[in-house]
């Protein structure tokens, strides 16, 4: 249940906002734990103002809020306070983004009812992954939760800069592409029109190419919404359908691996992940059979998914991880190579971590090799395009006005 408050804190200033809890008196000792004097508690619906009432829709914690959180986590359990201490405290820190700090209040109230840490972060799946959760269970068990939010926290720092790198170096060819879509759009819709009234009165037979102009501006003019109802309806449902169906799904990770030079570059960054992955939770403890399952979990690509958990049948049937992984053409022969030669010394952890790091510098390597083939490409076709429309309605008008 959501509850609704107006409250004052310890300088008399006036704070509204909300708690999801299951009762109105854990909702009150919620409220009360901030440090706040209640005015007004409601439940949501019961009195309350709908423009008072929080859209939820568009609320997200970000995979950098869980780093700092992760970081915080650590220096708390680092300096022996409390679990119910640590939450309430960060609890309190989090009130720039409401959906954390309710889950971190949420986290308290499991606490208190005797739940385990790990079955607290459990609760809220939406914030942190199922790899954060067994982690989280990892270093209960071993009673050494600080190294263990140490290691997420450097784990997920590596994979927000990996992907944050890959994202940012596509911004430049991506505001190009969005800037060549737009331009061409803007003229056919406005300028062509204007030129094409030009051409008609004229009376001259405009050539095939400005014949392909006049009538890709005439179709834009009048069912220009039409197209875009329709891109807008079509691009929702092939989201739909390759991320709900299990056959989508299936296309687009065969798509993604199969895509020249792109493949190659998910390839990188799939095997990045995994090794990470599984050096971490190895290094916290975590069995090499869970640890495989929990990467393919996380992993976010469907072959890699069912590869590795037919590997994790072969482990159990008392194979290694080498040769479970070996015969797949989505696993380099010297990645599992080293793999052997890392089970076969007791350093396969060791062994993973330089793996990751090798895989994490050729993904970033990849793309700025594909941003600096991209970049002269897409400024030549935004200037061919542009240059090509105007030439197929101005070259008319030049011939016309030389007949004079």
């Amino acid at each position: 249940m959501r509850f609704i408050y107006t409250a004052i804190d310890e300088d008399g200033n006036e704070k509204k906002g909300h708690v999801d809890t299951y009762g109105k008196d854990a909702a009150i000792s919620q409220i009360q734990q901030r440090g706040l004097t209640i005015l007004d508690i409601d439940e949501e619906g019961d009195n309350v103002p709908i423009w008072e009432r929080r859209i939820t829709f568009f609320e997200s914690v970000s995979n950098k809020e869980v780093v700092i959180l992760s970081r915080q986590f650590a220096t708390l359990f680092q300096a022996d306070v409390s679990a119910l201490k640590v939450f309430t405290l960060l609890g309190n820190a989090s009130a720039d983004n409401p959906m954390l700090q309710d889950a971190l209040f949420d986290m308290v109230d499991q606490l208190k009812e005797g739940n385990s840490i790990s079955k607290a972060f459990a609760k809220h799946t939406d914030i942190f992954s199922d790899f954060y959760v067994n982690m989280v269970a990892a270093g209960e068990e071993s009673g050494n939760l600080s190294d263990t939010f140490e290691y997420l926290a450097d784990y997920m720092d590596r994979n927000y800069e990996l992907t944050s790198s890959v994202k940012s170096a596509l911004v430049y060819p991506a505001f190009v592409i969005t800037t060549f879509v737009a331009v061409m759009v803007l003229m056919l819709t406005t300028v062509i029109p204007n030129i094409t009234e030009i051409i008609i009165e004229s009376g001259q037979e405009p050539p095939i190419y400005t014949k392909i102009v006049i009538a890709l501006s005439d179709f834009l003019v009048s069912y220009g919404l039409f197209l875009l109802i329709g891109l807008l309806v079509g691009g929702y449902g092939i989201y739909w359908y390759v991320t709900e169906t299990d056959e989508g799904e299936e296309i687009m990770a065969d798509l993604k691996l199969a895509l020249p030079y792109l493949g190659n570059l998910y390839q990188k960054l799939y095997l990045s992940r995994l090794c990470d992955n599984m050096h971490t939770m190895l290094r916290s403890g975590i069995p090499m059979t869970r640890a495989i399952e929990i990467t393919a979990s996380v992993i976010d690509n469907r072959i890699y998914h069912e590869m590795l958990m037919k590997a994790v049948e072969d482990i159990k049937g008392g194979r290694s991880i080498a040769d479970s992984l070996s015969g797949n053409e989505q696993i380099p022969s010297i990645m599992v190579q080293m793999m052997q030669i890392g089970e076969e010394t007791g350093e396969l952890g060791n062994i993973l971590k330089t793996l990751s790091s090798f895989y994490r510098r050729e993904v970033k390597n990849a793309v700025e090799a594909l941003v600096s083939l991209i970049e002269p490409i897409m400024i030549l076709m935004l200037g061919l395009g542009v240059g090509g429309l105007l030439a197929s309605v101005l070259m008319p008008i030049y011939n016309l006005s030389a007949g004079f």
